[in-house]
């Protein structure tokens, strides 16, 4: 990793790395965008047929295949599953569910004198799940993305994966998933976003993807809602006491999803910075992946103060941030998901803990927290007036109306403010 200090000689140098990390866009999608658009239009133009061509040239689905897997495929593979990986996926689907009850948004109602006022909690009608099946097969996201989404309420919960492993389809059976086909890439989102003759659209698409993938996202976003513009993986350490072993552990794991993963430490300990460097070398050596996102995106930042450590930290929003103690979470401000102190490995997170792993990239975490059931909630407000209330709130209606010029707002309250005392008689 390169070791910067962030004082003295090499502040220059650290301040020039800090812009370049902060730079970093979610995706670098410009550059593939005049191909994907090409896979857009052929999608949009010729529906089923364009995406099957390029399913069985991009994706590898065989001709005689079907797009769509069967329910009978995933109980199949269920059964299939060692005993020890069904248990451990029923005990991720449980913790996912469990913490999605748990950040449901209530609805309510508020009574004040003459008004009623409420927020309901409605799902969406239908959603898109992506779960990639490239480098690595992730079941994992499968049950990220799906179970929300069900806790939500969503009725349609359809989900596209290029070569679903065995693991996947497992996943899939046990989340009671009942809609799943065999598409990736830029195609598979051109089907969700404007439908085919097999695949009906979907009202937003969500989950992790290549470049391609995120790409295609960014294009259809005004067709149909998406989650976030994901790119690769990030881990930012704030430590100024961790222990170097576990801490270039964590630096490595996240580091292996991608060779253009960023990984991080933030820390004005100058043993622990020295430590760390050393141990990630170790750690690394034997991962092909990780060594690769190490050599381009492996940074330890030294800085003068603790009160630095946490200001860079913050700086740099990452996805996965991991702190020394509870009490630092509270000069925490940006951060996709936090992981408190030394027995928290960020895997725990992206595996089993309940919060789900799909999380902002490239400092969105400034704007947004990772998936949940929000993404898939609208929550609607109600409001409701008596005749007592609009007699004593109207005025203020017609005169901030009336202010803006919009004299058909004014008049929308005035006319039952004339035709109130008829009403009474009425009575």
């Amino acid at each position: 990793m390169k070791l910067i200090r962030t004082y003295g000689k090499t502040a220059s140098q650290a301040g020039a790395v800090l812009r370049q990390i902060e730079e970093r866009s979610g995706a670098a999608t410009g550059r593939l965008e005049p191909a994907v658009k090409r896979i857009l239009a052929d999608i949009r133009r010729k529906g089923d047929t364009a995406l099957r061509r390029y399913a069985e040239r991009l994706d590898g689905l065989a001709p005689s295949a079907n797009l769509r897997v069967t329910q009978e495929e995933m109980a199949a593979a269920w059964d299939q599953t060692p005993k020890e990986m069904r248990k451990s996926l029923q005990a991720a689907t449980a913790n996912i569910r469990r913490f999605a009850r748990w950040q449901m948004p209530k609805e309510w109602t508020r009574k004040l004198l003459g008004v009623q006022l409420g927020q309901r909690a409605l799902p969406l009608e239908s959603v898109g799940c992506y779960v990639p099946g490239g480098r690595y097969p992730l079941p994992s996201t499968l049950l990220m993305t799906v179970i929300p989404a069900q806790v939500a309420g969503v009725k349609r919960i359809v989900v596209v994966s290029p070569r679903p492993a065995r693991e996947t389809l497992a996943a899939a059976h046990l989340a009671g998933v009942k809609e799943l086909y065999r598409i990736g890439g830029a195609q598979a989102i051109a089907a969700l976003a404007y439908g085919t003759a097999s695949i009906p659209r979907v009202d937003i698409i969500v989950g992790p993807g290549n470049l391609y993938v995120t790409t295609a996202k960014k294009l259809v976003a005004f067709e149909c809602g998406i989650d976030m513009l994901a790119g690769p993986t990030e881990i930012v350490v704030g430590s100024e006491n961790g222990n170097p072993q576990w801490i270039a552990a964590d630096l490595v794991a996240q580091a292996e999803h991608d060779p253009e993963a960023l990984a991080v430490l933030v820390t004005s300990n100058p043993k622990l910075a020295h430590e760390t460097a050393m141990e990630v070398q170790i750690q690394v050596s034997a991962n092909k992946i990780a060594s690769q996102a190490i050599a381009r995106n492996g940074f330890i930042f030294l800085t003068k103060s603790k009160n630095e450590t946490d200001t860079v930290t913050n700086r740099l929003a990452a996805e996965h941030l991991t702190i020394d103690k509870p009490n630092d979470l509270g000069w925490v401000r940006h951060a996709g998901s936090i992981f408190i102190g030394a027995n928290t490995p960020q895997s725990m997170g992206d595996y089993i803990s309940g919060p789900n792993h799909v999380l902002p990239t490239g400092r969105l975490a400034r704007v947004r927290g990772g998936l949940s059931v929000y993404d898939f909630i609208r929550l609607v407000t109600t409001q409701e007036y008596t005749a007592a209330g609009l007699a004593q709130y109207g005025p203020h209606v017609e005169r901030l109306a009336t202010a803006e010029g919009l004299v058909g707002h004014a008049a929308s309250v005035a006319i039952r403010g004339a035709d109130r005392p008829n009403r009474r008689k009425a009575r």
